[in-house]
């Protein structure tokens, strides 16, 4: 019995012992299984990571966006509370913390502290928190947390084999990072860092290639991305800032040299986000002028087709452009001042001769040369005027004088004094003025009345015999179609609709003088206006003009504040129209 009892107890031990070994055989079983588990997830991450990374990155050079990437999948195996970085900014410093729990402002700027001495260690350069700029995303900030940084660690990120920044991660728990977790971090910072070190190795190469191109071209070329950094700069442009012997150049440069003439870096902000080309007509600088031009720089092919990627900014050198039109108008004054005193005796005494041989009843043959002496001059004297509007109004010093005049009493007046010319030529000349017109109009008497007559000796000389010339003056109400009011005053006139720039016209009078001439082409109607310019078919017309008389009434009527314009049918005649604004202050 004692034997059996000995039997079954050594069996019991037995398989005691063999639960136990089975038990903690399991035991270390689950923990292996669970430490493969982990680190199955972490090279999971590490290589969903990488793929998303190398998919991102392939075509891009923001930094800021890849470390987006990286630290807001970090939570998926490791612990912190924030985890933030710091990226070196031409201007500033970024620094972005995601609070994934909530930790106070103490917390917060102790890490901010640590990372500013970890850039300043890695870069022998001194920086202040007045450089940062900081953005929060994630939890809320909670000042009664009194918790202190225990875990913390920093990754430099490099680009290039230069420190661009650093990116941390922070716990109130001590001894949370271990080398695994930080081991995979470090791959895959690297892993980033050298793709995108690659792709500006492929943009540098670019670069040069660039530069080599503008390099010699003879105006000032520069090419910036769009955090403002300058990627091209070329010799000339150099040469403009006085900055030929400096290698590396910054916005700072521009902005230093260019002593506030022009805003370079408000100017590219401005071109980029409207995505727009922005003409700067006119800059003086260091005696010599420049037309600049700012403009996106856009990739043109591939997925990113369109995105703008910088700014290019042209500096045309237009000094010798301004000396030799300053030479044209300085001598263009002088020929008109020098021939005016002489041509004004001329005609003073040609009038005197004509006068005494009609009282004296001298040979005929001595009035005609007298008449064909004052024509000449009055023709040459008139030409002189008109050269010297021109080049008043070129410079932009013509001036007006304003008046308060009795607008019906200004237009009869003006039309009788060419209704002997169109009695002359057979034309009937009509004149239609609307009830709405106002008794009195501010304006320059001389100079409208010039603009009329300009436009009415025109129309008659380029009428035929039997033909018609109608001047017809109406009020125009803001607001209001031209065409519709025409109609409503019966007037008989080519401008059968309302062109654009009718369009929020301000209430003004609208003189409009109508022809039965030959009309216009319409390739012909946009160099109407310009100086010099005639029409081919006024060769029917044996009246010849200098084409300066258009040009004169536009600059008249815009000095007004007012339009200028014609609208033709051709082989029916045309109507030639402008605008005096009312002043509602003097109108009655």
């Amino acid at each position: 019995m004692e034997f059996f009892l000995g039997f079954f107890g050594l069996i019991s031990v037995v398989i005691l012992g063999f639960g136990i070994f089975l038990y903690r055989r399991s035991l270390g079983l689950k923990k292996n299984l669970e430490e493969e588990r982990k680190s199955m997830q972490r090279k999971m991450y590490e290589l969903a990571i990488l793929k998303e990374l190398g998919e991102r990155i392939g075509y891009s050079l923001n930094v800021q966006n890849i470390i987006d990437i990286i630290t807001g999948s970090l939570h998926q195996f490791i612990e912190y509370q924030i985890v933030s970085y710091m990226l070196l900014q031409p201007e500033k410093i970024i620094f972005k913390v995601h609070l994934e729990e909530s930790v106070s402002r103490k917390f917060i700027n102790e890490v901010k502290n640590r990372m500013l001495k970890s850039l300043s260690a890695l870069l022998s350069k001194e920086f202040s928190e007045n450089q940062v700029e900081e953005v929060l995303t994630g939890a809320v900030i909670i000042d009664e947390i009194e918790s202190p940084v225990q875990s913390f660690f920093n990754i430099p990120l490099v680009i290039g084999e230069k420190v661009v920044g650093v990116l941390t991660v922070a716990h109130s728990d001590p001894g949370l990072y271990k080398e695994e977790e930080t081991t995979i971090l470090y791959k895959i910072t690297r892993q980033a860092s050298e793709a995108v070190t690659r792709l500006q190795e492929v943009i540098t190469n670019e670069q040069r290639k660039l530069n080599a191109m503008v390099e010699s071209m003879s105006e000032g070329v520069v090419m910036t991305d769009t955090d403002y950094r300058i990627l091209v700069a070329n010799p000339a442009m150099k040469e403009i800032l006085n900055i030929v012997d400096k290698e590396d150049i910054s916005i700072f440069d521009f902005i230093d040299n260019l002593e506030g003439k022009f805003d370079i870096r408000g100017k590219l902000e401005e071109s980029v986000k409207l995505d727009k080309i922005l003409p700067v007509t006119e800059v003086l600088l260091a005696n010599r002028y420049f037309h600049i031009l700012v403009s996106p720089v856009k990739v043109n092919s591939g997925l990113n087709k369109g995105q703008i990627i910088g700014g290019v900014v042209i500096f045309y050198d237009i000094t010798k452009e301004k000396e030799l039109e300053k030479m044209r108008e300085d001598f263009t004054s002088m020929m008109v001042h020098e021939l005016r005193s002489p041509l004004a005796g001329i005609k003073g005494i040609s009038e005197v001769m004509i006068l005494e041989n009609k009282k004296k009843k001298k040979a005929k043959k001595d009035l005609e040369y007298a008449t064909v002496l004052l024509d000449s001059s009055s023709r040459m004297l008139d030409l002189v005027n008109d050269l010297l509007d021109v080049a008043k109004i070129s410079a932009g010093k013509f001036e007006i004088h304003k008046e308060v005049l009795p607008i019906k009493d200004l237009l009869k007046t003006n039309v009788e004094i060419l209704g002997t010319l169109a009695k002359e030529s057979k034309i009937n000349l009509k004149v239609n003025i609307a009830k709405n017109v106002p008794e009195e109009v501010f304006l320059d008497k001389n100079r409208i009345g010039q603009s009329l007559i300009n436009l009415l000796s025109n129309a008659i000389k380029f009428t035929k015999e039997g033909g018609v010339v109608t001047v017809q003056v109406m009020s125009h109400n803001q607001g209001v179609s031209i065409v519709k009011e025409g109609q409503e005053n019966n007037f008989s006139w080519f401008i059968d609709k309302d062109k654009e720039e009718f369009i929020n016209l301000p209430s003004s009078l609208f003189v409009a003088v109508t022809d039965s001439a030959f009309g216009i082409a319409e390739n012909d109607i946009k160099n109407l206006f310009n100086k010099f310019k005639q029409l081919e078919a006024s060769s029917i017309s044996e009246h010849k003009g200098t084409g300066l008389g258009l040009s004169i009434v536009k600059g008249i009527i815009e000095a007004h504040g007012g339009i200028v314009g014609v609208s033709s049918k051709e082989g029916s005649g045309s109507t030639f129209y402008f605008t005096i604004p009312f002043d509602t202050n003097v109108i009655s």
